[in-house]
């Protein structure tokens, strides 16, 4: 009995002072671990600060992937040759609406016509037709007095000139809705950007490029007012992809043409090369 319990008590005594000696040395090990630890954390987190400061940096020197330039930088698109060529609602809504200059006697024609009417058939509708349609009447009335003819001639005149006047109110381009303003923007860009020899080349990668721009801008102009518009973030984004890969394209054929595009447009080589985040 008396054996027992001192073979039971030797045992406590020995794990007791194992155990100490084991907490003693672990906590020292611990304690080194945990030193190293934190001194690796510490890096870490100033390694990931460095990095997004890095990364900061680098995004605010990189022009806008949408606008193409740096931010403060507004000049470059504004001399741009398609800044130009576009048109807005408030250009069109500046400019006087039609009348007949009483002085003259003339048609005042808007600048901006719908419908795709270019010089040529301005100049046939206000200025060949009127002529046409006045001779035509006094022809019509037959051999007369021509002091009679005289008369008839100029009021044949005045009613031609109001005929124009509201043709010309009919066609201004204000009357248009924004389809007919965009439309008008097509036609303008496909003149401006095709070669002299084939003015209307539509697959021309500076007339792609151009279009595209236009599209962009649209676009982000609507998303600056509606900013829950999903949908239309998606095809922008689809759209800046799109107008890179066409100027890709430029620069692998003819690297000039390409430099020359940018300028026209008013990128930057950021903002259609690289890894562009929409």
């Amino acid at each position: 009995m008396l054996g027992a319990q001192l073979a039971q008590c030797s045992r406590t005594l020995a794990s007791s002072s194992s155990a100490r000696a084991a907490s003693l040395h672990t906590s020292a090990v611990l304690q080194a671990v945990s030193t190293r630890t934190r001194k690796t954390q510490r890096t870490l987190k100033a390694n990931v600060q460095r990095r997004e400061e890095l990364q900061r940096q680098a995004q605010q020197s990189r022009p806008h992937v949408v606008l193409g330039y740096k931010a403060g930088d507004e000049a470059k698109w504004q001399n741009s040759d398609l800044a130009k060529v576009l048109i807005t609602e408030e250009d069109i809504r500046a400019t006087p609406e039609p009348s007949v200059d009483p002085a003259s006697g003339t048609v005042q024609v808007p600048p901006f016509l719908n419908y795709g009417i270019g010089e040529k058939e301005k100049e046939a509708l206000f200025e060949v037709l009127p002529r046409l349609s006045q001779h035509g009447q006094i022809q019509a009335r037959g051999p007369a007095d021509p002091r009679a003819i005289s008369g008839v001639y100029a009021q044949k005149g005045l009613e031609e000139q109001k005929k124009a006047a509201m043709l010309a109110r009919m066609v201004d381009l204000r009357n248009a809705n924004a389809r007919g303003i965009a439309f008008e923007n097509r036609r303008r860009i496909v003149a401006a950007f095709s070669e002299p020899e084939n003015p209307t080349d539509t697959g021309r990668p500076e007339v792609q490029a151009a279009l595209a721009t236009m599209r962009i801008r649209n676009l982000w102009d609507h998303l600056s007012r509606c900013k829950r518009d999903i949908a239309n973030r998606r095809s922008l984004r689809k759209l800046v992809h799109e107008r890179a890969k066409i100027l890709r394209y430029l620069k692998s054929v003819d690297e000039d043409r390409y430099d020359r595009i940018l300028e026209r447009l008013g990128l930057e080589r950021g903002a259609v090369e690289g890894e562009l985040v929409v």
